[in-house]
């Protein structure tokens, strides 16, 4: 992230309960009662909260967690396999997965990474080598919720907008000096000024090229002026 959006992260961190470390969850799905327990103890050990599933049916019931987590997930399970776990969260991001396996098979262990796993730790394991992968998991869960906390939150500013200073706010991102605006919506360069004020108070940019990665983050999309020049839809945030 650059600029002021990094900034944004922190505020929404800091405004988002989920986004608190004491709960950064970690699931644990083995079939094994013995391997659930140790890892349960360690993560516990670790500060992170434990969640712990017999089946990857019963993890699957649970209701989605919006708390930074991860899963640690026995690749060879009874019933729904591993990867047909990792296939149901392929659109989970911030749910990264570290598989754990006694049965180590080369071709499932590639299709398993392929997909996007972030670790594969053959049974025995080291406890620090879990505790590793675990570390880089719940910092990748939490960048992603924190993405989406910001996202959330630039959105609910730029729904304060109104139509014209939604208006402005296109223009200005597109690189258009006031007197440029003025013209192309046919009202006064103090107008402008007025709106555009109100367009960097309302979505809280301190600049700039905060205002420009703000729209980006929102996912405005590029369309053309009455002249041809670059400006931005506002569908992808009213769509969303």
């Amino acid at each position: 992230m650059a600029f002021g959006v990094k900034r944004l992260c922190v505020e929404a961190e800091a405004q988002t309960p989920e986004l608190n470390r004491r709960h950064d969850t970690v699931f644990v799905i083995d079939d094994d009662a013995s391997m659930r327990e140790s890892v349960e103890a360690l993560i516990a050990s670790a500060g992170w909260l434990p969640e712990t599933f017999a089946s990857a049916e019963e993890f699957l019931s649970r209701p989605r967690s919006s708390a930074p987590c991860c899963v640690v997930l026995d690749l060879m399970l009874p019933g729904l396999s591993g990867l047909e776990v990792q296939r149901r969260l392929a659109m989970r991001p911030d749910m990264p997965i570290i598989f754990i396996t006694a049965h180590t098979e080369v071709l499932t262990a590639v299709e398993a990474m392929k997909r996007g796993a972030l670790e594969l730790l053959a049974k025995p394991f080291q406890p620090e080598a879990l505790l590793d992968a675990i570390r880089g998991a719940l910092g990748q869960s939490r960048a992603v919720v924190c993405r989406d906390a910001e996202t959330r939150m630039l959105r609910t500013c730029y729904e304060t907008l109104t139509p014209r200073e939604c208006d402005v706010m296109a223009l200005v991102v597109a690189g258009l000096s006031n007197k440029q605006i003025g013209v192309e919506l046919g009202i006064s360069e103090i107008t402008v000024k007025t709106h555009r004020g109100q367009v960097m108070r309302k979505m809280n940019a301190k600049s700039l090229p905060e205002l420009v990665m703000m729209a980006v983050t929102l996912g405005l999309t590029g369309v053309t002026d009455s002249r041809g020049s670059l400006v931005l839809s506002t569908n992808a945030v009213s769509n969303s």
